[in-house]
């Protein structure tokens, strides 16, 4: 069997379905007879030195752990920058990683943690330690080069279109003496993937929601007053979807909510819902209502999508397997075979054509005024929101959700301060 010790982290904002990864890698490595350590909150862990030790994790909860939501071990939001720029903490890792026996990193997050995988590899290689960095696949924003969709995203869709579907049976019903408008908004900073599965919801142009916004597609008030007037006077009411990180014509975020960036170098976002059904009420004097869901609609394992959980765990399964082979620098990315029947596979991806890029929707996924999904669109999006994968409920009616004890490893290594603003 494989000598040595595999530590898995996971990064950014958490899933419905971040954790059936993990319990496939837990599972995977327990069949080859390797050790799982884990860090406590992502990178900050493996800096810190505190990591958990699943082999302390029975069978029974590490089976359970892959329908609960959220991330076990604890997730950050923390970019590691340049080798150059970030080298005395490139260092403590390699320190970490050695004094605890890990050569193989697997780290489950997006782009920005793809490249911390990428660079770890590259210092491994310089300080002649043996180590594999595999990255690992999530984000509900599907945002990701290479590979045809993101773990965490089919949830996170299917939860939209359904919320959709649902807000407007009561939008409709009410409409004539109550809410005429209605504004959901989407994660999507930069890609408006949320914001089209949305679409979905809608079998006809009259059927909710009848207006998208997109980060893809300049934001266009007067147009986007228009349209929604144009909807209420023609169904007699209007249901709107928009991303967060939609802009106008010279770039600005429509909704900023002026907090500054976040860890990552990001723009604090908030608000476009509100903003927009302010703008509404404003201009045509229509009754409005919106909803932010937020961390719902990352977190809603009880409305995960079936093939979202089978690629969230074949990931897992497989950043093991490439692990184990040596197979440095690289990420199990879904390669899809066929859209009818749906058919997908698992390949290998170098992590240099994955890290800090970003896939934003195709321009024929988004019709020509603007508004909607597009025919080819709903082809590609469809099937990754087929099926359920409901979890257990007790007895209480809620989901039966999974808590790990993670027990901790003592540390080997003086202790390191890391600060995370």
């Amino acid at each position: 069997m494989p000598s040595g010790t595999l530590l898995y982290a996971q990064s950014g904002g958490v899933t419905a379905v971040i954790n059936a990864t993990a319990a496939a890698v837990i599972e995977a490595a327990r069949a080859r007879k390797v050790r799982v350590l884990a860090a406590r909150n992502g990178i900050l862990g493996a800096l810190r030195e505190e990591l958990i030790d699943t082999s302390k994790a029975p069978v029974a909860a590490i089976r359970a752990l892959a329908h609960t939501p959220g991330g076990a071990f604890g997730s950050c939001r923390v970019k590691l920058k340049s080798l150059e720029q970030d080298r005395a903490r490139y260092e403590r890792l390699i320190e970490v990683l050695r004094a605890h026996d890990v050569r193989w990193f697997l780290y489950n997050g997006g782009n920005d943690s793809a490249d911390t995988a990428l660079k770890l590899s590259r210092l491994a290689a310089e300080f002649d330690y043996p180590l594999t960095c595999i990255g690992v696949p999530k984000t509900v924003d599907n945002d990701l080069a290479v590979t045809d969709c993101c773990p965490g995203f089919g949830s996170a869709a299917k939860y939209t279109a359904v919320s959709v579907r649902e807000a407007a049976l009561d939008v409709a019903a009410m409409a004539e003496t109550s809410t005429r408008v209605f504004v959901y908004e989407a994660m999507g900073r930069h890609a408006g993937w949320l914001a089209a599965a949305a679409g979905l919801a809608a079998q006809s142009a009259d059927e909710a929601p009848q207006v998208i916004l997109f980060p893809e597609r300049a934001y266009d008030e007067a147009a986007f007053l228009a349209r929604v007037q144009q909807v209420v006077d023609r169904v007699g009411w209007c249901v709107v979807v928009a991303s967060e990180g939609i802009r106008d014509a010279e770039g600005r975020f429509v909704a900023d909510a002026g907090a500054g960036k976040d860890a990552f170098g990001h723009t604090q976002l908030g608000g476009v819902a509100a903003h927009l059904a302010h703008r509404v009420h404003d201009a045509l004097g229509l009754k409005t209502h919106y909803a932010l869901p937020d961390y719902l609609q990352r977190s809603a394992r009880h409305i995960a999508s079936k093939t979202d959980f089978e690629q969230a765990q074949a990931v897992g399964r497989k950043a093991v397997e490439f692990a184990l082979a040596g197979r440095n620098a690289t990420m199990p990315v879904i390669v899809r075979t066929s859209d009818a029947p749906y058919r997908w596979k698992i390949e290998a991806a170098p992590l240099e054509k994955i890290a800090n890029r970003e896939k934003k929707m195709p321009a024929n996924f988004i019709r020509r005024d603007g508004f909607g999904i597009t025919a080819a669109a709903r082809r590609y999006l469809q099937p990754l929101i087929r099926g359920e994968a409901y979890p257990p409920y007790g007895r209480d009616g809620l989901p039966a959700y999974a808590t790990l004890r993670n027990a901790q490893v003592p540390q080997r290594l003086p202790s390191m301060r890391i600060e995370t603003a």
